[in-house]
């Protein structure tokens, strides 16, 4: 018989919509809520469990934290019953996960909740990229007719190779695309175990030597000590000239310069980035104004249907939390 409650660390807007799942999750076991923003010291430091919801990250990157955020990162580090955050990101590579884990804390991420969404944005670039949508883009804006023939003229999708790197959720939905669109996939994953018989296989160290062929190189890797600076000028210049980028992974994965370099050169023919090494992208970067680049604020994988699927993640994991059994997408 549990008779202390479990303090829970939320939104307002977490509360008022999840609120009866948690009661319904953990059946006797007694909680209260700890509304972010609205309690007092000592709920603050009784926090047992933390949900980090969209709303509470908001438009804070790694590198510029907003008011919320960081109100909800000293609840955090005050609380001393800590023992369980659970993030709406599908990676926990922003600093205070590590701080949390050192003390002891788990943490669990959303992987996965929103891997149709961030397949559907790589593919979209893909897509882009392949039918000239910036360049047809640039002549809309000028008033100019200017079809898809003689140099323009694009290759076909189908019969093209991609290289994926990173076989999560995303990655593994952005693979059976692919293969719908005609294109053969190979595999660059952190463990070395084949990705099934359809898909060519390797870790990270045969990465470039997959490249002789490849017409992309599409990132959906959790960044790691391992894949930090993954893609060098060495990677890039191991892909056939002409060849595409498409960056739904993180921003440091890549060295910037060196992209910077071979889309200038025209080694890389474009690139779709949704991610970069500082956010937000500072407004002097090279990278706003290359004709050949299609970018976005890291927002491949934002849709409606996300904090659902949060939600769904978490409470699932607090009923295996309560109960003694293992947490989905807890972070090793």
């Amino acid at each position: 018989m549990h008779h202390e409650p479990l303090s829970i660390l939320m939104s307002r807007a977490a509360f008022e919509e999840i609120g009866p799942g948690i009661g319904q999750r953990l059946g006797e076991r007694p909680w209260r809520p700890v509304l972010l923003g609205e309690c007092d010291e000592a709920a603050r430091q009784a926090v047992n469990i933390a949900l980090i919801t969209r709303d509470v990250t908001g438009r804070s990157t790694k590198f510029v934290v907003g008011d919320t955020l960081a109100a909800c990162y000293e609840v955090l580090r005050a609380s001393t019953a800590l023992r369980w955050v659970h993030t709406h990101s599908a990676g926990a590579d922003r600093p205070i996960y590590a701080e949390l884990r050192a003390r002891g804390v788990a943490v669990s991420t959303s992987s996965g909740a929103n891997a149709p969404i961030v397949a559907q944005s790589a593919i979209a670039g893909i897509l882009a990229l392949t039918r000239r949508f910036p360049a047809l883009a640039r002549a809309q804006r000028e008033h100019r007719w200017a079809p898809l023939l003689a140099e323009a003229i694009p290759p076909d999708l189908e019969g093209q190779c991609a290289v994926v790197v990173g076989w999560g959720p995303a990655g593994r939905r952005i693979a059976e695309l692919l293969q719908v669109l005609g294109v053969r996939v190979k595999v660059v994953r952190h463990q070395a175990v084949s990705a099934g018989p359809d898909f060519p296989t390797v870790t990270y160290d045969g990465l470039r030597q997959t490249l002789h062929d490849a017409q992309w190189l599409v990132l959906v890797c959790p960044l790691s000590e391992r894949t930090r600076g993954l893609v060098d000028a060495r990677t890039l210049a191991a892909l056939p000239r002409g060849a595409h980028l498409v960056n739904v992974a993180r921003g440091e994965v890549i060295d910037e310069a060196a992209l910077i370099d071979a889309l200038r050169s025209g080694h890389l023919a474009g690139a779709h980035l949704d991610v970069f090494t500082r956010e937000p992208l500072e407004p002097e970067s090279p990278l706003w104004d290359l004709p050949n680049v299609i970018l976005t604020p890291h927002s491949a994988g934002h849709s409606q249907g996300n904090a659902g699927r949060v939600c769904g993640i978490f409470l699932d994991n607090l009923q295996a939390w309560a109960q003694g059994r293992a947490l989905r997408n807890a972070v090793q």
